[in-house]
């Protein structure tokens, strides 16, 4: 697929510039992108206004059985949009194999949760009434994913946003255009135009976030990208979903399975090379355990195999070139911080943007724990107690998860109840569920995904108060004269 879009149910050609789509692994050409003209971006918006009267009319059954019908293609068609996605960004094929099946699994999920319900019956103020809260959707919903889980997170917004009755138009990261290009496979028999693929880089983005007739805004990316969305829908008030970044702390305490801990830790920090919102990012170890973890999660970083997502690998590439440099210099500046490397710390092998999983000591203070690294390091700093890690853990202006190695129920729920994130682990690190929602505190960004929550992200409420015939209220005008003040 090259320099297509998605629009009204057909890949159309773009006439828009072109960009080489490069494999990661072998750094040679797999297609192309284009960036969406204005012309196809208007194509896009009116298709989609059109599709949502189409699929809001139609009834809860329907839409529920339309969204089966779309896990189950997608489940079907896991193995080659897996293979695209491996090629395209590099991930090991059995992560990306993964995603479309968890993407269809969301799709299940919400297919249901959205027809048990439309609203509520409130008791009514007004004997005699029926007074109730509808819920209905908000129009048309722009989806702007990143490369790292393209189908999981577009799975997640566009299933919720499909079965609260919006339509969705998905401006997918540059780097991963092919894999939802033929991702929406999947969605050939919803009514054309309901759900469409606009590829472009950050121009095409601000088009559509400021366009007048899309909206509402789900938006994954960083912290600086986040606010220039939320500025640009501010303008028109749009609703926005807002999941930016993370820099999430792994607690290590002394009660824990040390062995155990370094294999959960090793997932936790290398997952995807690394390149997750919540990986494990600063590592807080208690000094009684700290030589001895260090040791053990290097052990475990040194065994992962390292190459071509579509060989028998546990790491694949960086996503990029852009992305491999831009990790490079952040642990330059750690090692001139003072961080010892006990593993990794450079690249691996000549061809490919492949980088070692890497194991330092640091300080607490040290600059690699100070924001998100997006790369496959596992910064481990000693603290006396848990009251220093949870302290430690606190101290980021992002807030999106963080995990706790502990055999002792007091320490987990001090963990629980006193880190500032959205999410807690308690020895299980990186697990999500579609009934629970997933998001974060801080600068991580606004609102939730996944569950009745993320359901919610993509409805409004309306209040109904019906009489069941007209009649005259006592507390209209004319007010009676014996209770005015004189």
């Amino acid at each position: 697929m090259s320099a297509l879009l998605y629009l009204n149910g057909e890949w159309k050609k773009s006439s828009g510039p072109q960009h080489d789509v490069i494999n990661p692994a072998t750094e040679e050409r797999e297609g192309s992108y284009a960036d969406a003209t204005p012309d196809e971006i208007e194509t896009a918006v009116a298709n989609a206004n059109s599709a949502q009267k189409i699929w809001w009319s139609m009834s809860a059954l329907d839409r529920a059985n339309a969204l089966h019908q779309v896990a189950d293609a997608m489940q079907e068609n896991s193995r080659y949009t897996g293979e695209c996605l491996t090629r395209e960004m590099g991930k090991p094929f059995r992560e990306s194999n993964w995603e479309g099946g968890a993407a269809a699994s969301s799709f299940k999920y919400y297919a249901e949760i959205a027809r048990s319900e439309q609203g509520r019956v409130a008791g009514p103020a007004i004997a005699g009434q029926l007074q109730m809260v509808i819920k209905e959707p908000l129009g048309v919903v722009v989806s702007i994913v990143p490369y790292n889980f393209p189908m999981l997170l577009a799975g997640w917004q566009t299933a919720a946003a499909l079965a609260a009755g919006n339509a969705v138009i998905i401006k997918p990261s540059e780097l991963t255009s092919l894999t939802l290009l033929m991702w929406m496979k999947a969605f050939k028999d919803l009514p054309e135009g309901l759900v469409q693929v606009i590829t472009g880089g950050a121009e095409v983005g601000e088009r559509l976030v400021r366009h007048k007739d899309t909206h509402a805004i789900a938006f994954t990316g960083s912290v600086p990208a986040a606010k220039k969305v939320a500025a640009a829908a501010s303008e028109r008030f749009k609703a926005t979903l807002i999941e930016a970044s993370g820099n999430d702390a792994f607690i290590v305490m002394p009660s824990t399975d040390v062995k155990v801990a370094a294999r959960g830790a090793a997932f936790a920090a290398f997952l995807n090379c690394g390149q997750v919102c919540t990986s494990a990012e600063r590592f807080y170890v208690h000094e009684d355990i700290y030589e001895e973890f260090v040791t053990e999660l290097a052990e475990q970083a040194r065994n992962l195999r390292v190459g071509s997502g579509l060989d028998k690998v546990e790491i694949g590439p960086m996503a990029s070139k852009r992305e491999l440099e831009r990790f490079e210099k952040i642990i330059e500046a750690a090692k001139a911080d003072g961080a010892q490397v006990v593993c990794g710390g450079e690249r691996n092998g000549s061809r490919g943007y492949f980088y070692k999983p890497t194991v330092l000591k640091v300080t607490p203070n040290n600059s690699i724990m100070q924001g998100e690294c997006f790369g496959p390091v596992a910064p481990i700093a000693k603290v006396k107690d848990l009251d220093e890690a949870i302290k430690l853990a606190n101290d980021s202006q992002l807030g999106l998860g963080a995990n706790i190695y502990t055999e002792s129920l007091e320490e987990a729920f001090r963990a629980v109840n006193e880190i500032e994130t959205g999410i807690v682990w308690v020895n299980t690190p990186l697990n999500d569920n579609d009934a629970i929602p997933f998001g974060g505190r801080k600068f991580t960004g606004t609102g939730r995904e996944l569950g009745v929550e993320g359901l919610e992200q993509f409805r409004r409420s309306k209040m109904v108060m019906i009489a069941p015939k007209a009649e005259a209220d006592p507390e209209w005008f004319p007010y009676p004269d014996d209770e005015a003040f004189n």
